[in-house]
Formats: structure tokens, sequence, C-alpha cells
């Protein structure tokens, strides 16, 4: 599905149909990125999906990479996650990773997550998609996002304003990342959100 569709419980219905008929690709695991720059829409439109899944019956969990980025890791933390939640997932085993928690507005490493193996793993976020795991995804969903002033006010609305100077700073990164990962072009499905 190449051309922008709107992120709706519609547009999430007929991907929960097409999820369900592809073949699990992290061991008995469907893992599904939503992708996208700050303020495309990528969270709103990822618990969408998640209650269209849980709906048709699919053991669904959402994992946001807000768990794992900071402002000055953005996205290095892969690792983490890979080692932590992927690959346990893909041997049939839960996954554990330490969540990135923002006290005063700083990271520091927060709780323990535990993640069962469900039978689809939203994986949502900025660089979720990443051209490293493309093998083991079975939809890639691109957020189409609107222009940067809009986004960078999504985000600020969203995490606050004394952000807006690191948000500026984080939308000039995403624009090399996906740029040099082409992650948009590689998507299954794009999105507007």
């Amino acid at each position: 599905m190449r051309l922008p569709r709107a992120a709706d419980s519609e547009t999430a219905d007929s991907l929960v149909r097409r999820v369900g008929r592809g073949a699990p690709r992290l061991g008995p695991v469907r893992l599904v990125a939503v992708d996208g720059p700050s303020g495309a829409g990528k969270s709103t439109f990822a618990r969408v999906l998640l209650s269209a899944l849980t709906a048709a019956g699919f053991h669904a969990a959402l994992l946001g990479t807000d768990d794992f980025a900071t402002w000055r890791e953005p996205v290095g933390w892969w690792p983490r996650l890979r080692d932590g939640v992927l690959e346990p997932l893909a041997r049939g085993r839960a996954g554990r990773y330490r969540r990135t928690e923002w006290p005063g507005g700083v990271p520091v490493p927060g709780a323990f997550v535990d993640v069962p193996v469900p039978e689809v793993l939203l994986l949502e976020g900025v660089s979720s998609g990443r051209r490293s795991v493309a093998r083991r995804l079975s939809a890639l969903i691109w957020m189409e996002p609107p222009d940067s002033a809009t986004r960078l006010e999504r985000a600020v609305l969203r995490d606050g304003a004394e952000t807006r100077p690191e948000l500026v700073r984080w939308q000039r990164f995403e624009r090399v990342w996906f740029r040099s990962d082409r992650t948009g072009q590689r998507a299954d499905f794009v999105l507007r959100g």
C-alpha cells in the first residue's frame, strides 16, 4: 500500500487483516514497526492499531522507542532493545529491558519491563523500522509527516515548551537519519497522521 492513507480505525482494521495473514519473522512473533519523524502521529496510530489487533483476537503488545532513546542517544540504544527484547522473543522467550525515565526532564535508568511473547509486537517510534531489523519485520508502517513546523508544535505540545530547543535539534537529526536509512522508501504501508 504505497499511497498515503489516513491513519484511522478503518485503516487499522485493514492492516490487522494483512498482518494476520503474514508470517511471523521474529521467531513466533509478527514484528510490526510504526516509524516516522517526531510529531507525525506514530504513537496515536500505534494505540489505534493495538486496539484493533486486540479486538480481532490477537495477543498483541506495544513497545515504544521512547523507552530507550534520549536526547543525546537518539538511535544508538538499539543493542539494548535487540539483545534484551528482540533476540529473546525470536527464540520464543520473554524479553526484558530497563526503561528510560525522565524525572525533571533528565533521562535516567528507570524500572525494568518484562515483555512476554506476543503474537504481534508493535514497535513504535523513530528508527523502529531501521534497515538493520528489516528482515525481521512482518510489516513496516511509515507515518507520512506533515511539515516540520506542524510536527514541532505537536511535539512541543506533547513534551512541554522547555523541550523546544532539544526538539529542533532532534528534527535536524531525523532528517539526516531518515535520508540515510531510507525508511519511508522501504515501507509496506504509508499513512497520513
